[in-house]
């Protein structure tokens, strides 16, 4: 399978993800492309589908044709299309596919036999986990990303987000529409039936437990306070989080350990991940409300290290870095045990540092930081500190590579 593609251009954006997902193909007999639903990932596969060396049979495995097609002998089905690249769409849906699958593949081992498209799913982590080691190769498609849309002001990107819809309508009313419908689909009716076995979810507490961590975006994940307010358990707190943190709806930034004689931060930072869904739930109906809310800092904080985080080399690991002293680092970048960059995020063109950043970059061994503005451009700051913007930062970090794909 060494046929070239030439185009990665789906719906006028050229999906960075799309060189990694075709090398997948070339090597493993499954891959699986991952992501909320409503971000891309049919369309993509679609796309690619037509480039392809090999036919294609596609499957949504929530169309009820569909799943009468494959019957009560899938396998059987399947074994006739040795010859396709099989899309098997909404794969959560059918977990007891996953043997199966891992039969046929052991039957007949070619590249790019599968491609399984699911939103996120225990269920999909834990069957294909167990059954298709060393078979598969699972990538994550992300709402768009900033250097995929670089020709877009950033402040609409920011605002919007990057789900493909809301951010390509120009109708402020119809987005609102859209994120509500997707509030209701996906996180109210989808998400409860995607549960971990054995843990009841009910869609009313999911959805304010959603709208509530909208006040602590940016902040430190205080399970106990939660907890509190929705009169549950904090068990039943983390469960619902674990889903949507599996459901890449939300983010838990972990802590980086760097020297054992200080008094550290052991508590998670949080972020809800796509900063439209933020700005829907926090009832912002403009950019210009959402520069006057109070927080405009926490978002723009979470959209830049959600920018960063997305495209990351496999072997770098993102964590905050907070002393109980009031030390901190908005983002360390760590290659192995070595923190390799620091970022600090300010909404301001004209950035301050605090004292606790500058102690923080020396407990980090001086590592080089990077603060990272609305649109200041790209200047030294000081020895070991630059400041850049969420346009101008992509060149440094692909410099020290730390980017998966380096964006052109």
């Amino acid at each position: 399978m060494k046929k070239k593609f030439s185009i990665y251009m789906v719906n006028g954006v050229e999906r960075l993800l799309t060189p990694a997902l075709l090398e997948a193909i070339q090597y493993f007999p499954a891959v699986s492309l991952v992501g909320p639903r409503q971000v891309g990932k049919t369309t993509l596969a679609h796309h690619l589908a037509a480039g392809l060396p090999k036919p294609t049979l596609y499957l949504d495995l929530e169309r009820t044709e569909d799943q009468a097609r494959l019957g009560d002998r899938p396998a059987w089905l399947l074994e006739q299309y040795t010859d396709h690249t099989v899309v098997l769409d909404e794969i959560q849906r059918m977990p007891q596919l996953f043997p199966q699958l891992r039969a046929l593949i052991d039957d007949h081992r070619v590249p790019g036999r599968f491609i399984l498209l699911g939103s996120a799913s225990p269920d999909l982590l834990a069957q294909s986990g167990e059954t298709l080691a060393g078979r598969i190769c699972f990538l994550e498609l992300t709402p768009f990303l900033r250097t995929e849309v670089a020709d877009t002001p950033y402040q609409t990107h920011w605002f919007r987000g990057g789900f493909p819809e809301p951010f390509l309508m120009d109708s402020d009313r119809i987005r609102t529409q859209w994120y509500r419908s997707f509030i209701q689909s996906y996180v109210e009716r989808d998400l409860p039936l995607l549960g971990k076995l054995g843990v009841s979810v009910t869609a009313s507490l999911l959805s304010r437990l959603l709208r509530m961590l909208t006040t602590i975006q940016g902040a430190l994940l205080n399970y106990s306070m939660l907890a509190g307010s929705l009169g549950v358990s904090v068990t039943t707190v983390r469960n619902y989080i674990d889903l949507l943190e599996e459901a890449f709806i939300v983010r838990r930034l972990e802590p980086y350990f760097v020297n054992i004689g200080k008094r550290l931060t052991k508590s998670p930072k949080f972020y809800l991940r796509d900063s439209g869904l933020l700005h829907h739930l926090l009832n912002l109906a403009s950019p210009d409300a959402l520069l006057l809310h109070a927080q405009v800092g926490a978002s723009w904080e979470g959209y830049v290290i959600e920018q960063i985080i997305n495209q990351l080399a496999d072997n770098v690991t993102p964590y905050f870095y907070r002393t109980q002293q009031g030390a901190e680092l908005d983002l360390v970048l760590v290659r192995g045990n070595a923190p390799i960059l620091a970022v600090e995020v300010k909404l301001s063109n004209s950035p301050t540092l605090s004292r606790g950043v500058t102690i923080a970059q020396e407990d980090m061994g001086g590592v080089p930081l990077l603060v990272v503005t609305p649109s200041a451009g790209d200047y030294p700051f000081r020895p070991g500190i630059r400041v850049v913007d969420i346009n101008t930062i992509w060149p440094r970090l692909a410099a020290e590579g730390l980017l998966r794909t380096a964006p052109n």
